[in-house]
């Protein structure tokens, strides 16, 4: 297939799942936190905290409805650019995508009109049970999704039938609760409350800066920071648990993320580093032009065990007797068996050879697992970007400490009474916002980018999965959605920042 073709399809999608990333995260955490507030509001029935819970519910509906639209559109690009990969595994990956659309979408889009719309229509409790619903619902809707990616990335519970050239489920607890998809769950939606917690922590400084809204903005920070503390401390250990199973089931992602060429037991993570960017698989140049490296650490954080050998990206590649790591080569022998094998299939029950269909399945269901290599053109294809992965891994870790550091220096600033005089840290909070977005989207990096060349694991690589379409028509659908995302993220922004500007209160 035309390489112009992939790489633009390729770039639109990335285009709208980056963009859906910027609306999503908000609405994952920030729904827990209005519920929160209006949980105090309930149980102490003041009024300044329903005044409070209405202020954050009203940036959360501003997110939400916005966050919908790149949702439905991304979800749509799987049939427009996407067909065969839709085709080859569309029973598995569309399963979860149904029951969050009839389940977890339908639930947080009743209760979310009864949240916004229903506070003198209905009872303090049902409105607060609306409102935990909602939250309830968008982390639900997240689970189904990542669900879907996180077969993607560990293609389980199915089996491929050769009669209609599909992936069919046969197993679907198996699907949902894949080690892949839980750890992947859990560490995507702790990221979103953490990036809301900085929203919340970050607008409330604002107001303190600005001498504004004082009571309002100290309470809402102890909320917000105290809820980022706790979710920065449980993204730590998802994001543990994340790599782990990484290094077990995708170890050249692991590889790529810490830019390791060269296995060896017991290695080091690189707490900071700067790739030389004339390293490659084939010559002996140094890695790195700097790093300072924590002994043992991604023997540690991969296996669970400093003394594991963790493989480099030459032993993934060009394979390791020793370690027991077969080569790519060796796995895209095994592949083209296994594409060969279903055309001798397909051609065997065309002419109703059964014999022969038989051989040829039994061929097939014992290489099918590498059934993808026998796509790609060189064993070095394997390797994703090494810089743009190590580089976004990083960045997320980094930005991740940072943000633990920060909730719990406001949180103990904030119930000392007197973080208002610690300026410095305040704008530290605000510009802290932006930061947990970039952390956000490096961390989607990290994932996807990481397991190139595959759209699923092992079963299909990229360029076999676009749709065979003009490369003019996605070149226009992609300035056409740039332009749409853009002028939707500058409206959210402007509508956001006048209501912060205008205060819980109507500015007086």
């Amino acid at each position: 297939m035309e390489e112009h073709l992939i790489d633009w399809s390729r770039a639109q999608f990335a285009l709208t799942a980056m963009y859906h990333w910027i609306f999503v995260p908000l609405t994952l955490g920030l729904g827990f936190i209005v519920a929160i507030m209006e949980t105090i509001y309930v149980k102490t029935n003041s009024e300044f905290w329903k005044n409070t819970t209405k202020f954050w519910l009203t940036l959360f509906a501003i997110n939400f409805a916005i966050g919908v639209a790149t949702g439905i559109i991304m979800e749509f690009e799987f049939g427009t650019n996407w067909a065969n990969y839709s085709w080859f595994v569309g029973d598995i990956f569309g399963a979860p995508l149904a029951v969050e659309g009839i389940l977890a979408f339908f639930m947080e889009s009743t209760f979310f009109a009864v949240m916004f719309f229903g506070w003198d229509k209905v009872g303090k409790k049902f409105h607060l049970l609306s409102t935990w619903l909602v939250a309830i619902g968008s982390n639900l809707s997240a689970l189904w999704i990542l669900v879907a990616n996180g077969w993607m990335q560990y293609p389980v519970g199915m089996e491929f039938n050769p009669d209609t050239v599909r992936n069919e489920m046969v197993n679907f607890w198996e699907v949902l609760l894949s080690p892949v998809a839980v750890s992947k769950f859990l560490h995507t939606i702790g990221s979103g409350f953490v990036m809301a917690s900085l929203f919340v922590v970050g607008i409330s400084a604002w107001y303190l800066l600005k001498k504004r809204e004082l009571e309002f903005a100290k309470k809402s920070m102890i909320v917000g920071a105290l809820f980022g503390l706790i979710t920065s401390l449980f993204l730590i250990l998802s994001g543990d648990e994340s790599a782990h199973q990484v290094a077990l089931k995708q170890p050249v992602k692991l590889a790529a993320m810490e830019g390791l060429y060269e296995g060896k037991e017991g290695s080091g993570i690189v707490a900071i580093g700067i790739l030389n960017t004339e390293k490659t698989l084939q010559n002996d140049e140094e890695t790195f032009k700097f790093d300072i490296e924590i002994p043992y650490a991604l023997a540690l954080l991969g296996y669970h065990d400093i003394t594991a050998y963790v493989p480099g990206l030459k032993d993934l590649v060009y394979g390791n007797e020793q370690q027991g790591i077969m080569s790519a080569m060796v796995k895209m022998q095994k592949g083209k068996l296994a594409v060969q094998a279903l055309e001798d299939y397909k051609i065997a029950k065309k002419n109703n050879n059964m014999k022969g269909a038989q051989k040829a399945k039994k061929t097939l269901d014992e290489n099918m697992k590498y059934f993808g290599y026998g796509h790609l053109k060189s064993p070095e294809k394997i390797v994703p970007p090494v810089s743009i992965t190590f580089y976004a891994f990083h960045i997320m870790v980094l930005l991740g400490g940072w943000f633990t550091f920060l909730f719990a220096l406001v949180l103990y600033l904030s119930l000392k009474k007197n973080i208002e005089k610690y300026r410095v840290i305040l704008w530290c909070a605000v510009w802290s916002i932006p930061l947990g977005y970039i952390a956000g989207e490096a961390g989607w990096v990290v994932a996807e980018v990481g397991r190139q060349p595959w759209a699923i694991q092992d079963l299909m690589p990229v360029g076999i999965a676009a749709t065979k379409i003009a490369t003019t028509n996605v070149m226009i659908s992609f300035m056409l959605f740039a332009a749409l995302f853009t002028l939707l993220l500058v409206a959210e922004i402007k509508i956001m920042t006048k209501q912060i500007s205008i205060g819980p209160n109507g500015g007086h």
